[in-house]
């Protein structure tokens, strides 16, 4: 079992190496691609509401946007029914990374299971959602590990 989680962390540093490389040249970092996805669809959340839809911290969210404002990717705008909220919204930047980044994320996705059948994709991806789900919902005691 723990050769499948070398193999695991083997693979997912692999990808998340391509991916950075392909976002890099875009203005975005790993991780910004997840928020801009968020954006793409829904733009002008709360750093809540996006905390929520990534599953992660709102500070996560907090610190992701505030790099990103740096870079030209994202405002904070006062929410004009609620002064105490803050929303993000997208710049034309962020939107036109939009289609080159997508693309890049299909070729990255495409060259890393070229050598999979259809069947073997559908049971990867069972099989990493099950992982997800259990991890997600039943954190591993490691007692004194």
């Amino acid at each position: 079992m723990t050769e499948l989680i070398r193999l695991l962390t083997r693979a997912q540093k692999l990808l998340r190496t391509a991916a950075d490389d392909a976002m890099s040249r875009h203005g975005v970092r790993i991780g910004q691609n997840l928020v801009l996805e968020v954006l793409w669809e829904t733009d002008g959340l709360t750093p809540g509401e996006l905390a929520a839809r990534l599953q992660v911290t709102t500070p996560t969210v907090v610190n992701t946007a505030t790099r990103m404002e740096a870079a030209g990717l994202l405002v904070r705008h006062r929410d004009p029914a609620d002064g105490r909220l803050v929303r993000l919204h997208l710049t034309p930047k962020a939107r036109a990374a939009q289609e080159p980044i997508e693309a890049a994320r299909r070729r990255l996705a495409e060259h890393a299971m070229a050598t999979l059948t259809d069947d073997e994709r559908r049971h990867l991806r069972s099989a990493l959602e099950k992982i997800i789900k259990r991890m997600t919902e039943s954190p591993p005691d490691l007692g004194d590990a």
